[in-house]
């Protein structure tokens, strides 16, 4: 039996695709699998092809799976799922498509197409929104898989609209297990062995995690406004944070969202924002104005595909340069990248820190991948997070009778902030160039003077620039950040049993870039390999302006289809046979 399988249900857009999946990875989750899950769906509510897949293991699993193995497509949009999809199934791969569906193979396909009535047996119980039931039912007879776990969801999903509810779901269950069963028998090479010692684990969503470690750092005030793929950190705050007091406005553009975030820091709570490149694009004079009044803000940027409205509900990392150098003028920033799920907690969570500490612009450089996508958390470390909020003056510190100057030249940069109401704390505040006290000026000397103290304030941030996956010396190095870090990790995996010494490197803050930590690991790299989610190579000629040398070699992907291991492997054999073949010679 196997110990690895990937499961995918499709069909058209509106039609239900979601919540199977959904249910689907969440049973596997429960039965003690290590599982990602990641909806492929088109920026229209209705029509077009959708899917959902989800990949199960007995190990953790960081990316999407390379093949699938059983896919199932409901009747509308069949022929568009298969045509869609077939590329990416196991020749001995199973598709389940719905009976009243006309629909066939490519010629020379290896793949088996199975007829089974989803929607017919649903509509004899009454009514046909139970086809997706019958769906998971099929699904669990072609795997495996054990029906008592998707039945404890339904319980726990559904128990509170009445047992009638429940039984009827349990009966769809039941039926399409049958069903299959009776029709095509048992399938040996699909079925997945059971996980022998089965662990409660947690699945979360990146754009959820990323709010729910807003919120236990601190975070009291969130202004957005809708986009895709960063709506669902708002939805969170919106449900969750006003338990704890915290308050979500949804503004009327995301240049009112940011300049709301930036006035509840001023005022002494820890706001943010969350939006994605187009929303971005327009947050860029406000993050000037929070650097030039050192006033703090965090900004989840969860990207997707560009230019203009681009691919909205596609995966791409394009907006690294626009988080590096976005706003007109110099102004001290943070960019930080989770690479997992549990990262997008921690580092939005840790993001107020340095925001309070560093008094600018922090941004969590997200992605769709990583904030749609779903996975098995292990658990999360309550004594990881830490609330620092920087240099604020109490009272205590304000009443020697001196006048407060709120932009004090100090060695580090970063001056004692006094936050409205406190007595003493009087001071100056303006988007105009000012000198220490907040006056505006504009004289050459204390521009000089001022600027440089600005931008002193990032020179030593107390935050990771890179983790390392493997170890050095090695033959590669991959090297990637955010939701590539997955499919790199597992492709070093595989390169390492194909004889290539292989480490991954995860750059964690993206800007100040960690220049000194980057030239030591490319110091004992026979090749570095930069995989990135965009066309250009903007973190290959980052690396190359801040650290010198050659433009390094890229495994880019730009087609709106997240990143998949053997792509790598693919690119790095191809960067490996240059190092070997440089030692031949």
């Amino acid at each position: 039996m196997r110990t690895e399988l990937v499961w995918k249900i499709g069909g058209e857009q509106g039609s239900g695709i979601d919540k199977p999946g959904s249910i689907f990875m969440d049973a596997c989750n429960r039965l003690g699998f290590y599982t990602f899950g990641y909806r492929h769906f088109m920026s229209r509510i209705l029509g077009g092809h959708s899917n959902y897949q989800v990949r199960l293991a007995h190990h953790p699993v960081r990316a999407l799976g390379d093949r699938t193995d059983v896919f199932l497509v409901d009747a509308k949009g069949a022929q568009e799922s298969i045509d869609a999809n077939i590329r990416e199934m196991a020749p001995d791969g199973v598709i389940l498509a719905d009976a009243k569906a006309t629909c066939e193979l490519p010629a020379g396909s290896s793949v088996e197409l199975l007829s089974v009535p989803f929607h017919d047996i649903a509509s004899e119980m009454g009514s046909d929104r139970y086809w997706n039931m019958v769906a998971l039912g099929a699904s669990s007879a072609l795997t495996g898989l054990s029906r008592d776990a998707f039945k404890e969801l339904v319980q726990s999903m559904w128990g509170g609209r009445g047992e009638k509810v429940v039984r009827s779901n349990w009966d769809a269950i039941d039926r399409g297990h049958r069903y299959v069963l009776e029709h095509y028998g048992e399938k040996p090479h699909l079925q997945i062995a059971p996980v022998a010692d089965p662990q409660r684990r947690m699945t979360m969503e990146g754009d959820y995690a990323s709010a729910f470690g807003a919120l236990a750092g601190g975070c009291r005030f969130l202004a957005a406004y809708p986009i895709t793929p960063a709506s669902m950190v708002m939805e969170w705050m919106a449900k969750e944070s006003p338990k704890f007091g915290g308050v979500v406005v949804q503004a009327e553009d995301e240049m009112s969202a940011i300049l709301m975030a930036i006035g509840a820091n001023y005022a002494g709570a820890r706001g943010m924002t969350s939006t994605s490149g187009p929303g971005f694009s327009l947050m860029q004079e406000a993050l000037g104005l929070s650097g030039l009044t050192e006033t703090p803000v965090v900004i989840v940027d969860v990207q997707r595909a560009g230019p203009a409205t681009g691919l909205p509900t596609k995966p791409e990392q394009g907006d690294l340069n626009e988080m590096i150098y976005g706003s007109h003028g110099e102004i001290p920033r943070v960019v930080i990248a989770p690479g997992s799920f549990e990262e997008c907690f921690y580092d939005t969570a840790e993001a107020f820190n340095l925001a309070d500490t560093h008094q600018c612009p922090v941004i969590v450089a997200m992605d769709l991948t990583l904030g749609m996508g779903k996975g098995t958390v292990d658990g999360l470390d309550w004594n990881r997070v830490q609330i620092r909020r920087g240099k604020i003056a109490g009272a205590a510190e304000l009443g020697g009778g001196a006048a407060f100057r709120r932009f004090e030249n100090t060695e580090d940069g970063v001056s004692p902030r006094a936050l409205p109401g406190t007595v003493g704390g009087v001071h100056l505040n303006t988007a105009d160039e000012h000198d220490f006290a907040g006056r505006i000026t504009e004289s050459q000397e204390m521009r000089r003077l001022i600027h440089d103290k600005r931008l002193r304030k990032t020179l030593d941030v107390d935050f990771p620039g890179l983790a390392m996956h493997g170890s050095l010396p090695a033959d590669l190095v991959l090297a990637g950040f955010g939701s590539v870090t997955g499919p790199m990790r597992e492709a070093a995996e595989r390169l390492e049993a194909l004889g290539v010494r292989t480490a991954v490197c995860q750059f964690r803050r993206l800007w100040p870039f960690p220049v000194q930590e980057f030239t030591d690991v490319a110091a004992g790299a026979g090749r570095v390999l930069v995989c990135e989610h965009n066309a250009t190579g903007q973190l290959a000629h980052l690396i190359r302006a801040q650290c010198g040398g050659d433009l390094l070699p890229g495994c880019r992907k730009y087609d709106g289809d997240p990143f998949r291991p053997s792509e790598i492997v693919a690119r790095a054999e191809e960067v490996a046979a240059d190092v070997r073949n440089a030692r031949i010679a």
